[in-house]
């Protein structure tokens, strides 16, 4: 997954942090050494690390039982359903234009 682009003029929200002097230098020189300015390396990596989270939450601990009642779904036969027929028959909304 790509982090969320924008551009600076399509920006709006207002986000505000503090940092350690320490942490500032940090953050000054990488943003240097990837030839952005501060508020795009710091946007950049926030959504990328946010993103990442949000993908790690694809893991689900389940019980040995709960896992096998979960096999068993996917191993039997296919069912026809008529709302997903329907569904997957119409066109998506970003191609109707």
């Amino acid at each position: 997954m790509t982090a969320v682009a924008s551009s600076p003029s399509a920006r709006s929200a207002r986000l505000g942090l503090r940092a350690t002097p320490e942490q500032e230098a940090v953050l000054r020189r990488a943003a240097e050494v990837a030839h952005k300015s501060l508020t795009d390396f710091i946007l950049d990596s926030a959504c990328l690390a946010a993103e990442q989270t949000l993908l790690d939450q694809r893991l689900f601990m389940v019980s040995g039982s709960q896992y096998q009642a979960l096999m068993d779904l996917l191993d039997r036969p296919e069912q026809a359903n008529e709302g997903l027929r329907d569904l997957f028959a119409r066109k998506a909304p970003w191609d109707t234009k």
